[in-house]
């Protein structure tokens, strides 16, 4: 009799758990479906691609291991060309068709704000976006998801260094017209008004622009000694050489973790030219055993280097695998939304800030450092700068 009683509380706890996952979006007994929309074809697709592969890398070793309390990981990924019309065609396939759990590591600031609605509407979690928009988390939302130091932050903390550091006077900003550029704007503004400085000039263009004489002449009429960069990759590379060329060299050109890229600090003429990190570039002979290690597993496995990208999206997926195994085996959305709360003290592979969250924090860091392009190769100047 006390056989059968316990035969029967197994099965009780078993139809309980997949009744539970039944009844969760994405969920089965045994699998997770995930989705992620990304640049694969446009401006963007550099970071697109790689940053689904960081995520697809991650998930494969956790599947490979035998999963998360019997389950697999699954994500299907949507390509957007970094385009918001696509971008919420995207959101709509993944919410309406694919029923996904959460959003991994979706790309870009336009493109996350315009899926927010609906897919918080039906309890989509976004997990760690490629944008660091304060929009990525504020104003709170449960469902909101963030790892690192926003646009704003990073933008502040390097302009209180050369300010302080350097003695910096006639700080200017040349940005993109969009939401990111505008995010390392007004990042500027707060920080030159608490410092009781001002902002010299500014300069906006379309992400498309590929001349710059125009506006590298107007900034430097404006005698900028710091020139704050909301770009990306060719909209900063083609300025900075535009003003070194044209012998413009008694001014500093400082970027946020958006020029932190292997293209820029490698492009002809870059040398030292000023980024915000965030975590170690993946060099191949990296001094860290496990960045070296990873980039050896990434490239034996997509038979192609790994870009700043791929660190973000392998982060990404870590940082989502930690939440699920904190949730349990019994995965519901409150679960996991307390699984994910419960992460403390995380430490990524690629020496990246620690992160903590919480009931009420959706920001798991803030610090950034300093990185500086010197043969070649982005190299620490500080040590992680923060508020």
């Amino acid at each position: 009799m006390r056989k059968t009683s316990i035969v029967i509380g197994v099965a009780i706890a078993a139809f309980a758990a997949g009744s539970a996952a039944a009844e969760t979006r994405g969920v089965t007994p045994t699998e997770v479906v995930f989705g992620m929309h990304t640049d694969l074809s446009g401006v963007a697709a550099t970071y697109g691609v790689s940053s689904s592969n960081g995520v697809k890398m991650r998930f494969d070793e956790v599947n490979e291991a035998g999963g998360i309390n019997g389950r697999k990981l699954k994500v299907i990924i949507e390509d957007q060309g970094y385009q918001v019309p696509k971008a919420v065609q995207a959101c709509n396939k993944l919410i309406n068709r694919d029923k996904v759990f959460a959003f991994v590591a979706p790309l870009g600031t336009p493109m996350n704000n315009a899926c927010f609605k609906e897919q918080f509407s039906v309890g989509v979690p976004n997990l760690f976006p490629l944008s660091a928009a304060r929009s990525m988390y504020e104003p709170y939302e449960r469902l909101k998801f963030y790892g690192a130091a926003s646009y704003v932050d990073q933008v502040r903390a390097g302009i209180d260094y050369f300010v302080k550091t350097k003695g910096k006077k006639a700080v200017c900003v040349m940005y993109q017209d969009t939401d990111f550029g505008k995010e390392v704007l007004e990042g500027a503004v707060e920080q030159t008004k608490k410092l009781g400085i001002k902002i010299v000039e500014t300069s906006a263009h379309k992400p498309t622009d590929q001349d710059f004489t125009a506006p590298i002449t107007k900034l430097r009429s404006a005698g900028c000694d710091l020139i704050v960069m909301g770009t990306i990759v060719r909209d900063s590379i083609v300025p900075y050489t535009t003003a070194r060329k044209a012998g413009w060299t008694d001014v500093d050109f400082l970027g946020s973790a958006a020029v932190y890229d292997l293209v820029v600090g490698a492009a002809q003429g870059m040398e030292g030219f000023y980024g915000m990190g965030l975590t170690e570039m993946p060099y191949v002979d990296s001094k860290v055993a496990s960045v070296k290690k990873f980039v050896e597993d990434y490239k034996k496995k997509f038979n192609v280097d790994p870009n700043i990208g791929a660190v973000y999206g392998y982060v990404a997926a870590d940082l989502t695998v930690q939440g699920l195994k904190n949730a349990g085996k019994d995965l519901t959305l409150d679960s996991f939304i307390k699984g994910m709360e419960a992460i403390k003290h995380y430490h990524d592979i690629f020496n990246g800030p620690e992160v903590n969250f919480g009931p009420n924090i959706r920001q798991g860091a803030n610090s950034s450092f300093l990185a500086e392009v010197k043969d070649g190769r982005w190299q620490r100047v500080t040590d992680p700068l923060g508020f």
